[in-house]
């Protein structure tokens, strides 16, 4: 008697900034072009280690994004007011990976989202997404005061689903998050398009086309 094969993947954990959100690069880039700063200054201060600092401090939930906005704008030069609301003005919906995730769901596939959180107040940047109620599970760093590429967080996310790391994907558009994730046996997919990240999960998920 012929027995149905079972899915590859009963599990899609999703990051949010780039995956969710229109891609990274280009949410800088027109941040950069509105407050008439050179290109590539928001990464220099990303890249120095005061600015890798005080997004591991916001991420891990051990400072306030009020706190974060003035000490990042005077990394870069520009004033403190709600700068995390101007800086992540353009991350708009990734609504074709948003559309994946929906059917993924849909098809009995458990979904979470995994974010390394850049806080919620005064500026909450998952407001409009809808995640828990597009998602089973949303997790975010500073709620639980441990950050990707840390393996604990990975670990938290999987105990959350009920689903093994051998039976999940995992979406992010940084490639060490996606090498730790890899480690612990989870199968890495990098996203940098929103369409070629949809058509690549469909394709491996056998999701029909919308």
């Amino acid at each position: 008697m012929a027995t149905t094969a079972q899915p590859r993947y009963r599990g899609l954990i999703f990051d949010f900034f780039g995956v969710l959100t229109f891609n990274m690069v280009e949410v800088i880039s027109y941040f950069e072009d509105r407050e008439k700063l050179a290109r590539g200054t928001f990464l220099r201060g990303w890249a120095d280690p005061r600015g890798q600092e005080l997004f591991r401090r916001l991420e891990l939930g051990e400072i306030t994004q009020t706190d974060w906005n003035s000490a990042f704008a005077a990394l870069i030069g520009v004033a403190p007011d709600n700068l995390m609301a101007r800086y992540l003005h353009d991350a708009f919906p990734a609504h074709h990976v948003l559309n994946v995730a929906r059917q993924a769901r849909a098809a009995g596939i458990k979904t979470a989202v995994l974010s390394n959180s850049l806080g919620r107040e005064p500026y909450d940047p998952y407001a409009g997404f809808d995640l828990h109620g597009t998602f089973d599970e949303v997790v975010f760093s500073a709620e639980h005061g441990v950050r990707k590429p840390d393996p604990a967080i990975f670990r938290l996310v999987l105990s959350k689903l009920g689903v093994p790391a051998e039976r999940c994907l995992f979406v992010d558009d940084s490639e060490e998050n996606l090498a730790a994730a890899h480690r612990l046996g989870l199968t890495p997919l990098l996203a940098l398009d929103e369409e070629v990240v949809a058509a690549s999960l469909r394709a491996v998920l056998g999701l029909p086309n919308l």
